[in-house]
């Protein structure tokens, strides 16, 4: 199956659980991609003691994983992509979600 998953937060247990769920559906098979929109552009940057959210990103996307960061959110944080998670563009998500079979948003 093909799943795209929208993540629009920074909240480090959502996240986690998010790349968590991500993890599972690539180890059962499934075709994942995730795109990070709005707040969730930080996630690489939320990890907290109890929440390894970058070990999980890292996972996912040495699994297969396909990880995209919406450039103009990135702008708006005067942050920038990096090789986890380049810039992209809503052409991307328009893809992404025109591609997949489900799509999930955290």
């Amino acid at each position: 199956m093909k799943i795209g998953i929208v993540l629009y937060s920074n909240d480090a247990e959502t996240v986690w659980n998010a790349f968590r769920f991500a993890n599972y559906s690539l180890s059962e098979g499934d075709s994942v991609s995730v795109f990070l929109l709005g707040k969730g552009v930080e996630a690489q940057t939320v990890s907290t003691k109890d929440f390894d959210i970058k070990s999980k990103m890292e996972d996912f996307s040495s699994s297969g994983g396909k990880i995209y960061a919406c450039g103009t959110c990135l702008t708006l944080r005067h942050s920038e992509g990096s090789k986890l998670c380049p810039v992209s563009t809503l052409s991307d998500l328009y893809d992404i979600i025109k591609k997949s079979e489900k799509i999930l948003t955290f």
